[in-house]
């Protein structure tokens, strides 16, 4: 498990340090502590063997049991896991015979139709996960476009992230460039096209337009070990496709563990992004509506660092706890 991260008491004792007037650290305390409150809630289905086991011990390094090991699949129901604030629901997708199918898909819809004590929908973002070994992609296409984006209410495409796993073993895994942890140029190819695939059945389908990526979770067996590729860029769509007001959330759940992230295709610093992304929430969620002069020095201690102060709401510096996160990437 991940060593416990709390970057809003992190903020909020820093705050209380600082030389800030009373009122300005007031409000900055009230923003830190709606952040705080705030409850992210992931759905993540797939068919069965798709990998969203290993997909959430490698986010997060949370040991979940693997689907259907020793459990008859066409039991089981939703379940829920509840990471500090983030909860994940973990559906089983379609693809176990009619009846379970309509049960999984009753669940689904229910639990997609389900709303918050302020009336919102409940679930924030839907991850499906696409099995990348298989060609037979029509269960899932079922599961997206006839039981997923009909009940995502009017926000559609923001709430639905597709990725496609096990990118490793794609084409049986021929063109896996082990050494290096990453696809050789066949197989980069093949997966694009596979993405491009993807979506231009969802959007045939559903008039829905996605981006696709693909990834591996990575594993570990016995003596033998992968680590995931194309995880940074998993948790970075995972972010922008997440409400502003609840991106924080992730700081205190992802996999401290450096190896985990490291291996990414070059299409972007997605570690940098990701940083990029954190401290623009801090600006957005924890400095806004303070009037903070602009010479304030460094406020945020362990937490980060204000580099030439607050100028117009813009924070010139980088939130410390995500910086060390992500140094080593």
């Amino acid at each position: 498990m991940n060593k416990k991260i709390d970057i809003f008491e992190n903020l909020a004792n820093d705050i209380i340090g600082s030389d800030l007037p009373e009122r300005e650290k007031t409000e900055i305390l009230k923003s830190i502590a709606n952040a705080k409150e705030q409850k992210l809630n992931i759905m993540i289905t797939g068919a069965t063997g798709c990998g969203k086991s290993s997909t959430i011990n490698a986010l997060f390094d949370y040991e979940v049991a693997k689907v259907g090991v020793g459990v008859d699949p066409e039991t089981m129901d939703i379940s829920k896991y509840e990471l500090d604030n983030m909860v994940l629901w973990d559906s089983p997708g379609l693809g176990d015979g009619k009846e379970a199918d309509n049960r999984h898909s009753k669940n689904i819809i229910n639990k997609l139709l389900e709303r918050d004590e302020n009336g919102n929908a409940l679930i924030d973002l839907v991850l499906v996960i696409l099995d990348g070994s298989t060609k037979d992609l029509g269960t899932s296409y079922e599961l997206i476009n006839q039981v997923i984006i009909p009940n995502l209410g009017d926000d559609r495409q923001g709430r639905i992230l597709v990725a496609i796993n096990q990118c490793d073993v794609a084409m049986k895994g021929k063109y896996w460039d082990s050494l290096n942890n990453k696809p050789e140029p066949k197989l980069e190819t093949f997966l694009n096209e596979k993405v491009d695939s993807v979506r231009k059945r969802i959007k045939e389908g559903t008039g829905v337009d996605i981006q696709p990526i693909y990834y591996s979770a990575g594993y570990k067996e016995a003596d033998e070990k992968q680590n995931p590729y194309n995880l940074s860029k998993l948790l970075y769509f995972i972010i922008q496709h997440t409400p502003k007001e609840k991106r924080l959330v992730y700081v205190n759940n992802i996999s401290t563990k450096q190896e985990m992230w490291k291996d990414n295709d070059d299409l972007k610093d997605y570690s940098t992004e990701i940083k990029k992304t954190f401290v623009e929430s801090v600006k957005d969620t924890v400095i806004k509506g303070a009037e903070i002069g602009s010479e304030i020095g460094s406020i945020l201690g362990s937490a980060g660092k204000v580099i030439g102060g607050v100028v117009g709401g813009v924070i010139g510096g980088a939130v410390g706890i995500v910086k060390s996160l992500f140094s080593k990437w």
